[in-house]
């Protein structure tokens, strides 16, 4: 009987609430790697898809889950029903720019020309 609780049942709520899952896990499995099967599992005709597992943050039980804690570390007593499936929400975080550096590729005309305009009036914009 030990072996059944060593084993959690999850599925990861996307943002247009679909699923992917359920699925179970060992409780001593990485919440990187629960990371690591939603992006193998990603539905391909969705669009914005996490290209890596940086990309994905994982929310249970009103909670950010850490990539180096285990599922079990991170078990909510109150949200956990033996025998149920656990739900668990998918944020795609889109990849950070560094600050100051311009996506040349996303720069359209107007913002081309206000770049260029702020240039010339010293960044007062008027």
């Amino acid at each position: 009987m030990a072996g059944v609780q060593d084993q959690l049942e999850i599925k990861f709520r996307l943002t247009d609430g679909s699923d992917i899952g359920p699925k179970s896990f060992p409780t001593a499995a990485s919440v990187a790697t629960l990371k690591e099967t939603v992006l193998a599992q990603w539905p391909k005709e969705k669009e914005n898809g996490p290209r890596t597992v940086k990309d994905v943050k994982l929310i249970s039980a009103g909670r950010i889950l850490e990539n180096t804690r285990t599922i079990g570390e991170c078990r909510s007593p109150l949200c956990d029903v033996p025998g149920g499936v656990t739900t668990m929400h998918v944020v795609v975080q889109p990849p950070s720019t560094e600050k100051g550096k311009i996506d040349i590729g996303a720069v359209t005309d107007e913002h081309l020309c206000e770049l260029v305009l702020r240039g010339a009036l010293g960044s007062s914009g008027g």
